[in-house]
């Protein structure tokens, strides 16, 4: 049995001090996080239009959701892109690091060129984006009008601008290829010797030792990207940025994701308590999402333990 090492009581003077140092973390985190938050719930519930004062208007803010198109549309469009963008970008990220993960000549060159998208701003990104994707005379479109293919209307035709937001996003995989590529250089070499003896293709070996071995991380990046699917905002707003009366985003509202929708009900239409209730509705959304995947991970997750003392 171990002995627990001493331990000795704070004096006076050392609490004080301690409690002074991380006293501004408490503060900030009560005026600038739970305050905001709470103050939101309570503007849920009210018609405020930031001008006058807030007036109590219960949950009409709720029931008005259901009966407003536009927010039914910004809940498709957002559903739309969760479903084509959640299984491509954790494919392509995890396939990407794979590759990464081979020992090869220049590997690190590679992986530079595969994480640099990453670290270029939102907005640089929307603006280079939109002139790369140009029907006209975009580097993408371009090659296909020379060779006489069809060249889709990637930001003007309703049917192709979620493939569009899709693909812009999918460029900027690096902080996620980054982590799954340390998920599987940590994968113990001696599990692969082990079933290399016995026989094991490639294929064997993936299926039943890098996939269970990095499942928590592939978990994790899941939740991650579950998470920020449902608050695509910057993307959408440069690329269809001024449009905020009968199409507040692209033709046909086809960009109209539900963040959008909502920083555009509180400053574009100053409808605050409205968007507060959006907001609140989405919180709920992502948190029910949250548990429900925790409680699906039970079922495919594999987590190491270390051996018993």
């Amino acid at each position: 049995m171990t002995k627990r090492p001493n331990s000795r009581r704070l004096s006076a003077e050392e609490t004080f001090w301690g409690w002074v140092l991380v006293t501004p973390t408490i503060l900030g985190l009560i005026l600038f996080k739970v305050g905001p938050v709470l103050a939101s719930l309570a503007l849920s519930f009210t018609d405020y239009d930031i001008i006058s004062p807030p007036k109590w208007a219960g949950t009409s803010n709720f029931t008005m959701l259901v009966r407003d198109k536009y927010w039914i549309k910004s809940v498709g469009v957002t559903l739309n892109y969760i479903f084509l963008f959640i299984p491509l970008s954790l494919t392509i990220a995890y396939g990407i690091a794979l590759l990464m993960s081979q020992n090869v000549r220049g590997i690190s060159i590679y992986r530079t060129m595969w994480y640099l998208p990453s670290l270029v701003p939102g907005v640089a990104s929307a603006v280079v984006w939109r002139w790369a994707l140009n029907p006209n005379f975009g580097p993408i479109n371009y090659p296909l009008k020379i060779m006489g293919v069809p060249a889709p209307g990637w930001l003007t035709d309703p049917n192709w601008i979620i493939p569009a937001v899709v693909l812009i996003q999918l460029w900027a995989l690096g902080s996620g290829v980054l982590i799954f590529l340390a998920a599987i250089k940590g994968v113990p070499i001696t599990y692969y010797e082990a079933a290399e003896v016995d026989g094991a293709s490639t294929l064997v070996k993936f299926w039943n030792i890098t996939l269970p071995m990095t499942s928590s991380v592939i978990f994790f990046q899941l939740v991650i990207t579950v998470i920020g699917s449902f608050q695509v905002f910057g993307v959408a707003y440069i690329l269809f940025s001024g449009q905020t009366t009968s199409d507040p985003a692209g033709p046909g509202n086809s960009a109209l994701f539900y963040v959008l929708y909502l920083y555009r009900n509180a400053f574009g239409y100053f409808k605050n308590g409205y968007a507060s209730a959006m907001a609140w509705i989405l919180f709920m959304v992502v948190m029910l999402l949250t548990l429900i995947l925790f409680q699906l991970q039970k079922k495919w997750v594999f987590y190491e333990t270390a051996g018993a003392d």
